[in-house]
């Protein structure tokens, strides 16, 4: 008997399904070992192996894309551990959105941890880790698989907010994210305890089916609580309102770098849990879960849109706007219909390009304890550094939703969706809240053009890498601005 439980339990194995993370995996104790015996602070062949691993990653990954017109059962998508994991279209776009997100990340980041002190070779296997935690989280077909993706991503997340173990700053953003992310994990474990006992599988399609066919169960207390549970820790991650109070003092504190990583790829592994759980295993219960979520997409776009007015740090200002474009993402799950849902795919990849190469200009304009990332400190910018004040002003504008960019067509899309579900008001307020940003983000345009500098920037070094990724940002910004159909077809087949 247990050795046919091996046999099943082997045969259920393929390694395909999961061979886009097993590459980060494996390269990242790979750079562990190459750590180990390079000179200290010598630290960028191990970031340039670690764009070689995203870019085999990247090249795993879309093999596994299945175009449309594919027959049924003919297509390239990958099960394996038993029905735990997929790799999907969905899994495959939200992989590229990760492997995007982490590659701008590391190109930015050797030149800064060299002028701040930090020349630690483990930062880019950090990266991969959390990397290949997110590609679990999308790729998760079953709660424990999702648990698992969660637990990696936010172990390596706690210490690369925490990296620079010096400055009292980062020690507070690691340990705050430390302590808050383990409550919201224990609630969402919790959830995943209470479905399971409800539904008797933590399978997300099982589940999906079991409601479907037992509708009755659906007003179980405890149901309604394993959802809310669920919800909680999903929430958390999108740093959306209540959830959210982490978010300011983290991406204050950690390494510039690592805050807009954080900004883009966790989030988008969130969102990409959030769907596959909630559309497709409690679709029974989407009547509940929608006001839900109307309400606290309200109350996301509007309370950070109103904080970020109020912020002078620039790093704590995107820290606000980042919740606020949370609660842009979440009115597409609440329209829950085929155009909000590619709309949230959208979104997230134009956003990893936005907000990635604002905090790249952020990188190069920052001094040694980036003393100078405030309003004030960027006084006559644009002037100064003519390429990075057009750079940054391209990156708000897209931040803001205006055409020809990535943000308005990602906007677009996702108001399209409530519009067409009939939530009018829903998109009313969204549009109130998208017009509400233009002050705080025009306020930073205006300093850098209609201030006298105080400084003559002259610290600011072009770092070949960091230059990358503003250019490679703002060729994605644009191209997904101006021809966004390609990439809103490649979302709609990720999705249906």
């Amino acid at each position: 008997m247990d050795n046919t439980l091996v046999q099943l339990a082997m045969q259920s194995v393929n390694f395909g399904a999961i061979m886009p993370s097993l590459v980060l995996v494996c390269f990242g104790m790979f750079l562990l070992l190459v750590n180990v015996f390079s000179p200290r602070g010598k630290t960028t062949h191990v970031a340039w192996i670690s764009i070689i691993a995203l870019v085999i990653s990247g090249i795993v990954s879309l093999s596994a894309w299945t175009p449309a017109g594919t027959p049924a059962g003919a297509g390239n998508t990958q099960f394996g551990f038993a029905g735990a994991v997929a790799l999907d279209n969905f899994a495959t776009f939200f992989n590229i959105t990760f492997l995007l997100a982490a590659g701008l990340t590391i190109l930015m980041s050797d030149e800064y941890l060299k002028r701040e002190g930090y020349p630690i070779g483990e930062y880019y296997p950090l990266i991969l880790f959390t990397t290949a935690g997110a590609m679990w989280m999308a790729s998760g077909i079953d709660l424990m698989t999702i648990f698992l993706g969660l637990e990696v991503l936010s172990i390596s997340l706690y210490v690369l907010a925490g990296f620079f173990r010096g400055q009292v700053r980062s020690n507070e953003a690691g340990l705050k994210y430390f302590l808050l992310g383990a409550f919201s994990t224990a609630f969402l474990l919790y959830g995943i305890a209470l479905l399971y006992g409800v539904a008797g599988t933590t399978n997300v399609a099982e589940m999906g089916l079991y409601f479907a066919k037992n509708s009755a169960i659906l007003g179980n207390p405890m149901t309604i609580a394993g959802m809310l549970l669920l919800a909680t820790g999903f929430l958390f991650k999108i740093a959306a309102v209540p959830f959210h109070m982490w978010t300011p003092d983290v991406y204050q504190g950690a390494p510039t770098p690592v805050t807009a990583f954080m900004s883009a790829g966790p989030k988008a592994a969130a969102f990409a849990a959030f769907i596959r759980v909630f559309v497709f295993g409690l679709a029974g219960l989407q009547a509940e879960w929608t006001s839900l979520l109307w309400v606290l997409a309200v109350l996301t776009m509007t309370v950070g849109n109103l904080m970020a007015i109020y912020q002078t740090n620039i790093k704590r200002m995107l820290a606000y706007s980042s919740i606020a474009h949370a609660g842009y993402a979440m009115v597409g799950m609440v329209a829950a219909n085929e155009i909000g849902l590619s709309g949230i795919l959208f979104y997230m990849l134009a956003y990893t390009f936005m907000n990635l190469g604002a905090f790249a200009i952020l990188v190069l304009a920052g001094r040694e304890g980036e003393e100078n990332l405030t309003l004030e400190g960027f006084a006559g910018f644009g002037f100064k550094r003519p390429f990075l004040g057009i750079a940054m002003t391209i990156f708000l504008f897209s931040l803001m939703g205006i055409p020809p960019t990535a943000g308005f067509a990602g906007k677009f899309y996702i108001f399209a969706g409530a519009l067409k579900a009939g939530y009018v008001w829903l998109v009313v307020i969204g549009v109130l809240n998208s017009a509400l940003s233009l002050y705080y983000y025009l306020r930073v345009m205006v300093t850098m053009y209609f201030r006298e500098p105080s400084e003559d920037f002259a610290w600011v070094k072009m770092h070949a890498g960091a230059v990358v990724s503003i250019v490679l940002a703002i060729i994605g910004v644009f191209y997904m601005g101006i021809i966004p159909g390609a990439v809103m077809e490649m979302a709609k087949l990720a999705i249906f």
